[in-house]
């Protein structure tokens, strides 16, 4: 059950007294009983809003036990960043992250999602107070996606946008530790393919915990939002 708080408890109470008054009393002012009317009104706003941030509040607490339980983005793994240097899970603890894992080769999906992710980060960069969101993309095609392909992509997007890719088997380790789903499709005359991959967003918590993933339904309002909320509720792990 819900607690309200106080301060809107005894508002709601005063303001029900109010009215009872003036309903009892027809030589109470006009203004008087506009003046309970208002008050109960501005009572039960609170009141309202309260219950609508617990809501809010608890979904996200479950949403977080959820995906803790899942255990995604557990352990670690190492690749190439777009400019050759080797990265690893390890070195954006500390950050809030929005990582997303495609290839530069996708017609369609993968630029509206990574033009998401950018409009996300510039979003939040827009607000005073909170910390900054490291933008982060995987590749699930190492085959074509080497550092200097992921440079180049990369370039039409966010600047603080880190590419990374490495070997075959590196580059499944870390769609792994995330339960991406990726398959080549097959080649065409040309040698060309698609690869079929999840399409999410994922946001890391500086703790390197998975806090939230966001489908394609989700606009970037909608994302800046979620991620607002949890920048401002997150407390660390004990």
């Amino acid at each position: 059950m819900l607690r309200v708080p106080l301060a809107s408890r005894r508002l709601l109470e005063a303001a029900r007294r109010g009215l009872a008054t003036a309903s009892g009393a027809r030589r109470l002012p006009l203004r008087h009983r506009a003046g309970a009317a208002a008050a109960l009104g501005a009572a039960a706003g609170a009141w309202w809003l309260y219950l609508r941030h617990e809501k809010a509040r608890r979904a996200q607490e479950r949403r977080r036990d959820e995906l803790r339980a899942l255990a995604l983005g557990a352990g670690d793994f190492e690749l190439l960043d777009q400019h050759g240097r080797r990265r690893s899970l390890q070195d954006f603890r500390g950050a809030w992250v929005l990582l997303y894992f495609g290839f530069t080769h996708c017609p369609d999906v993968c630029p509206e999602e990574l033009e998401k992710l950018s409009r996300v980060v510039e979003t939040l960069d827009e607000e005073p107070g909170l910390p900054p969101l490291q933008p982060l993309f995987i590749t699930v095609d190492p085959a074509r996606d080497d550092a200097a392909a992921l440079e180049r992509y990369l370039s039409d997007f966010h600047p603080r946008l880190v590419g990374l890719t490495g070997d075959a088997e590196a580059v499944r380790a870390a769609g792994r530790a995330f339960r991406v789903y990726a398959s080549a499709g097959p080649r065409d005359e040309a040698g060309d393919y698609v690869v079929d991959h999840s399409v999410l967003l994922y946001l890391l918590a500086p703790d390197g915990l998975l806090r939230d993933a966001y489908g394609r339904g989700k606009s970037h309002r909608q994302v800046a939002d979620s991620i607002r909320r949890h920048m401002r509720t997150h407390r660390p792990r004990e």
